[in-house]
């Protein structure tokens, strides 16, 4: 009886999405393969340990999907506080890693709270602008929801995590967006974000990270230090060519010119060995997913699920755009892994579990109609 139930809970899943899902994995567990053959000692930890997160990964997507989606509704204010705690306690008790104090490491498992922050911040924001859907949007709900982003927005600036503290500031914007933010509201907000600007560059950004921002304006004020990564990213996508210097075989990441190759630049990987084809069918696979969750947003008239699937798209569309901007050089570096691709276990089931949110509610939607199945 419980195996026909799950049987025809699959069923409904939207398999498209899971097809996107797929072929981004399958893309990354290749390119961080090819990465840890240029090692001397290549005991393919690495693979192993993202194979590992992506079983435990599919397991959590699978048990999300079968729970009803709206109990996050009743516990986003217990996750948002639990979330602004561990960001607390890992700038206290937390280790730090490449310059940043935001991680946890217990027995030799490394954990990122700014993950399930993510997680948190999104069900506060869809509880938020689903509240708020039927009114007037304006200064108040823009203070509002600002306030629930100032918090865990400030406390992972502290860490420092610029990566994550944009991925952030990102996704709020977009769900302001498309919450019906007005252009005299826009218009105030960028001569604000401007205002910020000035006011980091001159008191709160580090120096490495002014002269990411200057290499990125011109790379060649520093080709061999802090314009090094945008210089090989640029060489190694250069020489992908059409189809690719084939698996494994990529000069740059073979070589090791390319740092960060199996996270923050393995997009540039992949265009090296597997060339526009590859680069191209990553580009389809992310595009299917951001369209998918789109889609089911459309679909969607109850205003915090439709909230919740359109903070789950901005989340994946800043972090897709930001990861591939950056190794094209049209963005400067920010430390933004890409979804599904780079290595990073944390990153991985987060991922899928946001995956399996929205099949929980595409799951749950009666054939030809937009109301939800009550069934958990």
């Amino acid at each position: 009886m419980q195996i026909g139930r799950m049987f025809r809970h699959l069923q409904r899943f939207d398999w498209l999405l899971m097809l996107g899902v797929v072929v981004l994995f399958i893309l990354g567990i290749a390119a961080i393969y090819s990465v840890e053959l240029s090692r001397a000692d290549a005991d393919f930890l690495l693979v192993k340990k993202q194979l590992v997160a992506f079983v435990l990964g599919i397991i959590c997507l699978i048990v999300v999907a079968k729970w009803n989606f709206l109990f996050l509704r009743n516990w986003g204010k217990a996750f948002y506080l639990i979330g602004i705690f561990f960001l607390v306690s890992v700038l206290i008790f937390g280790t730090e890693l490449n310059g940043t104090k935001g991680w946890f490491i217990l027995a030799g498992v490394s954990f990122q709270p700014v993950e399930f922050v993510k997680l948190a911040l999104l069900v506060q924001f869809a509880r938020y602008f689903g509240e708020h859907a039927r009114r007037r949007f304006g200064w108040k709900e823009i203070f509002g929801s600002g306030f629930l982003l100032a918090v865990p927005f400030l406390l992972v600036m502290v860490q420092p995590d610029m990566g994550s503290a944009a991925i952030l500031l990102g996704t709020w914007a977009i769900l302001l967006f498309f919450s019906g933010l007005r252009c005299v509201h826009a218009a105030v907000l960028s001569g604000v974000a401007v205002i910020a600007g000035i006011f980091g560059w001159l008191f709160v950004f580090a120096d490495y990270q002014k002269d990411r921002l200057l290499v990125f304006l011109d790379p060649a004020l520093d080709p061999l230090v802090s314009g090094y990564n945008i210089t090989q990213a640029k060489i190694a996508i250069g020489s992908g060519g059409l189809f690719g210097q084939g698996l494994g075989f990529g000069s740059q990441s073979q070589l090791q010119f390319l740092p960060e190759s199996q996270t923050d630049f393995i997009f540039s990987v992949i265009a090296e060995e597997l060339g526009f084809l590859g680069v191209c069918i990553l580009i389809t696979a992310v595009l299917l997913i951001l369209w998918r969750i789109l889609r089911a947003a459309q679909l969607t008239k109850e205003h915090f699920t439709k909230f919740l699937l359109l903070g789950i798209f901005s989340l994946f569309a800043v972090q897709f755009v930001v990861n591939i901007g950056v190794n094209l050089s049209l963005l400067p570096t920010t430390g933004i892994a890409l979804p599904f691709v780079s290595y990073g276990g944390t990153s991985l089931l987060l991922s899928l579990i946001l995956i399996g949110i929205v099949q929980s509610i595409t799951s749950r939607r009666r054939p030809g109609d937009d109301s939800l199945l009550s069934n958990t």
